[in-house]
């Protein structure tokens, strides 16, 4: 991949006698959000430790901006911002003192800490909180403080753990947004077990599952996995299965009770309207039609075993 800003190459990790991740590799460029989707102890977190030098792998190589993590960790963590799942807060400090505390911390030039300070509060927008507590912040504005820091010494790579985790409907949209506006800058890895989030907010997606990379592309590919595959559609007067299993694009019906029925039917077909025409031809009374989703652990077990 041209431009790319990391590239991973053959990484794995064990936790005693147990494989966290195995043969992970992959490369991100320069601009976007990318997601990494899993599930809880899939092993997200282990690679982005990984990636950010918080933790040393068993085996493989990392390079952020063509630096060797192991080998130049110094120059490598200068172009990286970390969001770990529990943010770094000091409560007991204002905005703006915890934030010019990681100005320093991430050597940024005393004469451009208050100016570096003053523009990574204006883009999180936290900067009419200066002055209070980070104790008596919302979760989701603790969280954009979180960011902040993340991006406070203009990294080249945002990487951010579970970033809208435990945060309220609201939070999560503003967020998003923010995720999103900083993508246009800079390269962020965006990780997430809830599949509406990385739908929300990526272009890009890697999945994770069981410590193996089962998938990277476009997010419009993997969407291509979760096109619905079956319906729910109720009856007031049904015909025997046999009939609407013979319909066209048809895989599959299942009775849930004398009335209502699963449909599993090729994905992609545009089977409701069918049915919906068949069932007033032939007095079926439909009273309702539901497509559904395939479930995250669906994708999983498809995905894995493909």
């Amino acid at each position: 991949m041209d431009n790319s800003i990391v590239k991973i190459s053959n990484l794995w990790h064990r936790y005693g006698t147990s494989w966290a991740i195995k043969d992970i590799n992959f490369e991100i460029s320069e601009l976007g959000v990318m997601g990494l989707l899993g599930s809880n102890g899939a092993g997200k977190s282990t690679t982005m430790n990984i990636m950010c030098g918080v933790l040393n792998q068993t085996e493989g190589q990392v390079e952020i901006g063509g630096f060797n993590m192991n080998q130049q960790p110094i120059a490598a963590k200068k172009l990286i911002g970390f969001l770990p799942q529990n943010a770094p807060l000091y409560m007991e400090l204002t905005v703006q003192e915890y934030l010019t505390q990681c100005a320093y911390l991430r050597l940024i030039d005393g004469k451009k800490v208050s100016a570096s300070v003053d523009k990574a509060m204006a883009k999180c927008g936290v900067s009419h909180f200066k002055n209070r507590l980070i104790s008596n912040l919302s979760g989701g504005y603790k969280q954009r403080v979180g960011i902040a820091q993340a991006i406070i010494h203009e990294p080249k790579l945002v990487v951010l753990d579970e970033p809208t985790n435990g945060l309220d409907p609201n939070q999560i949209f503003e967020v998003r947004k923010l995720i999103k506006e900083i993508g246009e800058e800079k390269a962020v890895i965006f990780s997430s077990h809830i599949l509406s989030e990385i739908q929300a907010t990526c272009t890009q997606v890697k999945m994770i599952e069981n410590g193996i990379m089962v998938f990277s592309d476009t997010m419009d590919a993997f969407n291509d996995y979760i096109e619905p595959d079956t319906l729910v559609m109720s009856l007031i007067n049904p015909p025997v299965i046999e009939i609407i299993e013979a319909l066209e694009g048809v895989k599959k019906v299942e009775a849930i009770n004398a009335t209502k029925f699963r449909v599993h039917f090729t994905p992609g077909d545009e089977i409701s309207e069918r049915l919906i025409e068949i069932s007033g031809r032939h007095g079926w009374r439909m009273r309702e039609i539901t497509l559904e989703k395939s479930s995250l652990d669906q994708i999983f077990a498809q995905l894995s075993n493909k």
